[in-house]
């Protein structure tokens, strides 16, 4: 636990302890979604939508096993890709998504990732978020992906005031150094699963807590946590 420090005001002179203190607490900043290459790990970033990684990392080496590349998946039966994924949610759209999507990269990038943040939003099933993944943990290109746990996690600490995942990215990666970019959305990410949980954030552990705007004042709404109440004092008995 870092020393009792006084709150710096303002995100600007806020933002550069989060990033060192997150960089102490994960040294290893990596995605939790298993893959072995851009391909594998831009399906599997889109498949990750609205539910976890672990679910995706249960699905996504059957349906590699039955498509290993762009070219397999673009020629893939969609009834047989909706029952692989059925476990992850929303898996018709994510079928026709990841499917289209293949079919893209084929036609227009020769089977490849292309490694640039213009061309992998063209793709369907793409936005900034997953291509932001893509380019900073498959070809080292500094990106800030914005999901669930970043959006929440950068308003908590006093980042942004914005609930925009394109706003919120910039106006993070204006305070913050280019080569933080990727390490920092993913220990974000981490620090978003393990401490600063949704519902109940275990302000207690967090090596945040004595910088951060939000620190045992918020519940799962955002909404300040009600203050305890006083233990009733017991009644006195006079005696008899």
């Amino acid at each position: 636990m870092p020393p009792t420090v006084r709150a710096p005001r303002g995100a600007k002179a806020r933002a550069p302890q989060i990033v060192e203190r997150l960089a102490r607490e994960y040294p290893v900043a990596e995605t939790a979604l298993v893959h072995s290459d851009p391909f594998q790990l831009l399906v599997a970033t889109v498949l990750s939508a609205q539910t976890t990684d672990d679910r995706v990392n249960m699905v996504a080496p059957v349906l590699f096993a039955r498509f290993p590349d762009a070219a397999a998946l673009a020629g893939a039966p969609l009834p047989e890709v909706e029952e692989i994924i059925r476990s992850t949610g929303f898996f018709r759209a994510k079928s026709r998504a990841i499917v289209a999507m293949a079919q893209d990269l084929v036609a227009r990038y020769g089977g490849q990732v292309p490694p640039r943040m213009e061309d992998l939003v063209t793709l369907p099933g793409v936005g900034r978020k997953t291509a932001n993944v893509v380019l900073g943990v498959a070809f080292g290109v500094a990106g800030f992906p914005v999901d669930t746990h970043v959006l929440r996690l950068t308003r908590r600490l006093g980042l942004t005031t914005s609930t925009d995942p394109v706003r919120i990215e910039a106006e993070v990666t204006a305070m913050v150094p280019s080569e933080e970019w990727t390490a920092f959305g993913l220990r974000l990410i981490l620090h978003g699963r393990r401490v600063c949980l949704a519902r109940s954030p275990r302000c207690e552990e967090c090596v945040l807590n004595d910088i951060c705007p939000s620190a045992f004042k918020v519940d799962g709404s955002g909404r300040k946590r009600p203050k305890p109440k006083s233990p009733a004092r017991p009644k006195r008995v006079r005696a008899e």
